[in-house]
């Protein structure tokens, strides 16, 4: 059986020995329920993998976005390269589900991209999970979601082998069977294609091709074949090959669904008749005969998953399968696997508070005739559906919530870091107070006070309060070379503060939710290289940010209680200056309120453990060095960038030469899928536009259109 084996240049230091020491052993003795309070820089990732590694488990590690999960991935990935460790989350670029807003009377189509790369590692994630122990899979929330039954996924399974008897039509056959699709083009995956008694497939779960010859009514020989050079790279006796989707229906399993569905729709519409309602009767009706005939001629109809329960046998209430299904049980049939439930303050109640957002939903699509009843059942999990499939699990955050230290038998603390630095110093200063020692100054435009009460008020009067005391602090910060970073309560108010910090000379921008991905990554690169040196947010400067140049961290109007002035987020915002040993944090307030009282006092108590464990250990903290690595440069130099011989090929050029051309797609396609393989999706992205803009040049010569 294979093995986790833990691999890395770094050994437990700190907290990490005792913490891993706890976890392993409340894991073996069947500890449900299980905390690590790790501060931020302390490592938590490493502390989990070592327990792993000890507890030898398959484990699903859950994240609350898909940055994160993809980040923690390629963590994993180093620490365990001999294991499978594989990425599961949402496969829609774009989603806009189905609903129906009565007071407008408005329907809304449902709307969907999927990303044909993110379908494929789900399918090599559960693949793994069938077929090896040794499998680690980090996922969003998406893990909760519907997902194809496993026993008949795994019933569809396909092994061949060289020598085994098999007719090519029927090999054929099978495949079809098995939802690929039939081309004469390039293989993509899910599709083969059959030339003569060679039959090429490539799988859904990887980008290679499998050539298997069927001469002589048996396979003489399997080949696995670079789908872009075409050269063999091995030559296996067998291979499994799983199905091209995850949804498998029986053929004699559609008919009964089918069945099933008309039953379901007579006894709907007697109640809609009964209750008068002439248009939700007519509606449904016309809807679902039509789907029923899409399935019945073709297999598929948009909105299928809405009778997914008549498909799967479940009945009414019963929650679905999903990613958790897929995972090992013992022989009493309990969850045998490891959860680490990641950032656990924020992904806790994300998984509590799917399933009541979906059914709100269904209930008016089915209340006003647009879907059965059955449609309410392809839903998410339930909280408590969720707690019963995952057994035990470790909560994972520097400041976890109400549940997991209420459920949890030890919450194991990790404050001392390997790096030996502290958390930083908190200095309050009420607003009030800076403003009377400021000297008057002309009012600043009215535009700064536009984005909320908070900065309107400190602007009154021509004394811009916290925004001048703040000012002259990071000046002082910016000439010795470092970084600052300040938190406003609105989006509005970090876009008037970046701006008015422009006008008083300072290098600034401002960051939140509505900058695209690719350019808050160029942000935050720019502020370590010193291209920018104040960062401006809301609450993207909390979880996940690691910026060890910041010395400073301002927290504007910290006495605004609410969700971003809570005892967690103020926690998490101040962990931002722990990785720097000049690191500290300035509170505008005018008044101490629980969550400030709570939040300061935590990181003293952290800070007081930390300091007298350096003193009796001798250790001087030192600042995090992290090379600055721009990943957007890289992502952006990929379109000038051509492979080879082809360096020196202009546009012009390559539309006069096909050949080379389709040399240069190729190699982007490749560049593309390693770029997959690393998770590294702002690459994939840039190179699959650059492929489609090649591709979308048009041939100028008659030469073009005969050789192409």
């Amino acid at each position: 059986m294979s093995r986790f084996v833990l691999k890395s240049s770094h050994t437990p230091a700190g907290d990490q020995p005792k913490a891993i020491k706890a976890l392993a052993e409340g894991v073996r003795r069947g500890d449900k329920h299980q905390t690590l309070l790790g501060v931020t820089g302390s490592g938590k990732t490493f502390t989990a993998a070592n327990v792993i590694a000890q507890i030898q488990k398959p484990t699903l590690v859950i994240a609350h976005n898909k940055t994160l999960a993809a980040q923690l991935t390629q963590e994993y990935r180093e620490f365990f390269p001999d294991n499978a460790v594989h990425y599961f989350v949402s496969y829609y670029d774009f989603y806009q589900p189905e609903a129906y807003m009565p007071i407008s009377d408005t329907y809304i189509e449902k709307e969907a991209m999927i990303n044909d790369e993110i379908d494929r590692l789900r399918h090599a994630c559960t693949q793994a999970l069938l077929t090896r122990r040794d499998t680690i899979v980090v996922a969003s929330v998406s893990c909760i979601y519907g997902l194809g039954n496993p026993d008949e996924y795994q019933k569809g399974l396909l092994t061949l082998k060289k020598g085994e008897p098999i007719q090519r039509n029927e090999f054929i056959r099978a495949l079809v069977n098995l939802y690929f699709e039939r081309t004469t083009a390039d293989l993509t995956p899910g599709h083969f294609r059959a030339l003569g008694t060679l039959v090429e497939i490539m799988p859904v779960n990887e980008q290679v091709i499998y050539r298997v010859d069927t001469a002589g009514n048996a396979i003489q020989n399997i080949a696995i074949i670079d789908s872009i050079t075409r050269a063999i790279k091995s030559e296996p006796d067998s291979f499994l090959l799983f199905p091209a989707k995850h949804f498998v229906t029986p053929e004699d399993e559609v008919d009964r669904a089918l069945k099933d569905i008309k039953a379901e729709l007579a006894a709907r519409l007697k109640v809609l008749e009964r209750s008068g309602k002439v248009l939700e009767y007519e509606r449904l009706k016309r809807r679902t005969m039509q789907d029923m005939a899409m399935i019945r001629e073709i297999g598929y109809t948009n909105g299928i998953e809405n009778y997914s329960r008549h498909f799967d046998g479940r009945k009414v209430g019963e929650p679905p399968y999903t990613l958790l299904s897929y995972f090992p049980k013992d022989k009493a049939g309990k969850a045998d696997f490891l959860t680490i439930i990641d950032e656990s303050h924020v992904t806790v109640s994300q998984i509590g508070g799917m399933y009541a957002g979906d059914q709100s939903r269904k209930k008016m699509l089915i209340d006003y005739g647009f879907r059965l009843p059955s449609a309410a059942d392809n839903r998410p999990l339930t909280f408590d559906e969720f707690d019963a499939r995952v057994g035990q699990r470790i909560y994972t955050s520097a400041t976890p919530g109400k549940y997991e230290l209420e459920h949890s038998t030890q919450v194991v603390e990790q404050v001392i870091r390997p790096t030996g630095l502290v958390d930083p110093e908190i200095d309050v200063r009420p607003v009030t107070e800076v403003t009377a020692k400021l000297p008057p100054e002309k009012p600043v435009s009215a535009a700064v006070g536009q984005g909320g009460n908070a900065l309107e008020t400190s602007f009154s009067g021509g004394y811009p309060g916290q925004v001048a005391d703040f000012i002259a602090e990071a000046e002082r910060i910016v000439k010795r070379g470092g970084r600052v970073m300040v938190t406003t309560l609105t989006k509005k108010m970090s876009e008037d503060l970046s701006e008015y910090l422009k006008g008083k000379g300072i290098k600034a921008e401002y960051l939140h939710s509505d900058v695209k991905t690719i350019d808050r990554i160029s942000i935050l690169t720019s502020l370590r290289k010193g291209d920018y040196d104040v960062l401006v947010g809301v609450n993207l400067l909390r979880e996940g940010l690691d910026l060890p140049e910041v010395e400073l961290v301002a927290i504007m109007d910290a006495d605004k209680e609410g969700f971003l002035r809570s005892e967690t987020s103020l926690i998490q915002t101040i962990g931002r200056a722990a990785r720097n040993v000049q690191g500290r944090v300035i509170l505008y307030a005018d008044q101490m309120t629980g969550s400030l009282t709570k939040a300061i006092d935590e990181t003293n108590r952290r800070r007081n453990i930390q300091l007298a464990y350096n003193k009796e250990h001798g250790i001087t903290p030192t600042t995090i060095k992290k090379n600055i690595k721009d990943i957007t440069d890289e992502l952006r130099s990929e379109h000038d960038k051509a492979v080879g011989e082809l360096v020196s090929i202009d546009r012009a050029a390559l539309i006069k030469d096909p050949k080379a051309k389709k040399k240069l797609i190729a190699e982007k396609k490749r560049q593309m899928d390693e770029a997959v393989k690393e998770l590294d999706f702002e690459t994939a992205a840039l190179l699959r536009d650059e492929i489609r803009s090649l591709k979308a040049q048009k041939p100028s010569s008659q030469k073009w259109k005969e050789e192409g």
